[in-house]
């Protein structure tokens, strides 16, 4: 085994550890670890990483489901669009982007490029998300009054599902504020909730996979199971170490990632 390969499954376990720790961000990681350490082809790390994202946060949903953190019916507003776009969009879409996407003067973009830029954009507009880290509007307690904007709901779900589909990130920083906001889920509910979107919908969105593409089950389910320990050991450590200021340097970290990936695409 070589050494780069060694660092790709030691990032598995980095995966786990980040979901654990602050909740999210495990999927922004293992895309980039897929492609640029692994070495796999970007429309078969997204297959992946959805697989591995998928059952990493049913662990997260269903320690959040035991504490009651789980508001099912919300969650089933949200992930109906959100299902529906992130199959059809594994199954069809991303088969249907051509191998050469366009080309500018002797620079071709072709598909593997253009997936990698546009996980990158994800990547910033994570990472801008986290450090940020406004809460002021997003306050919501257990006795605020609970109301779907279901029109808003409906869309924001297909919107998530659609750029799940194209780049394997679960979107929970996309989901989390529309939950919130739109369906005015106090904040741990809203991410435990998340976390249950974000299982079923990657999942569903690897079924739309498997008849497109050949995978390898030995390692993806070996990369999934050091992500799993990873996430366990994570949700042990939170009790220690505070997420809120990891997930700003995870922000920053992730900032620098964006913009590595878009100059070894681009230049």
């Amino acid at each position: 085994m070589e050494l780069i390969e060694i660092l790709g499954y030691f990032g598995a376990l980095v995966v786990g550890l980040v979901l654990g720790l602050i909740g999210g961000g495990g999927s922004i990681l293992t895309v980039p670890i897929l492609v640029y350490l692994i070495g796999l082809n970007p429309i078969v790390a997204t297959a992946y990483s959805l697989f591995v994202v998928g059952v990493t946060s049913i662990i997260g949903a269903f320690q959040n489901f035991k504490k009651g953190l789980v508001d099912a019916k919300t969650a089933v507003i949200f992930a109906v669009p959100a299902f529906i776009a992130v199959y059809l969009t594994r199954r069809y879409l991303v088969q249907m982007i051509p191998e050469e996407v366009l080309s500018i003067g002797d620079f071709v973009v072709t598909n593997s490029i253009f997936i990698m830029v546009l996980f990158a954009v994800i990547m910033l507009l994570a990472s801008f998300s986290m450090i940020r880290n406004k809460r002021k509007e997003l306050t919501n307690t257990d006795n605020d009054i609970q109301s779907f904007n279901y029109p808003l709901i409906a869309a924001e779900g297909l919107v998530v599902g659609i750029l799940t589909g194209l780049v394997g990130a679960g979107g929970g920083f996309l989901i989390i504020p529309a939950l919130v906001l739109l369906a005015k889920l106090p904040m741990k509910k809203a991410v435990g909730t998340s976390l249950l979107i974000i299982a079923v919908k990657s999942l569903i969105g690897f079924l739309g996979d498997i008849p497109n593409i050949d995978i390898d089950w030995n390692f993806l389910l070996l990369f999934t199971a050091i992500s799993i320990i990873g996430i366990v050991l994570g949700v042990y450590l939170s009790k220690f170490i505070s997420g809120k200021k990891l997930k700003k340097g995870f922000g920053y970290f992730t900032l620098i990632m964006a913009i590595y990936i878009i100059y070894k695409e681009l230049f």
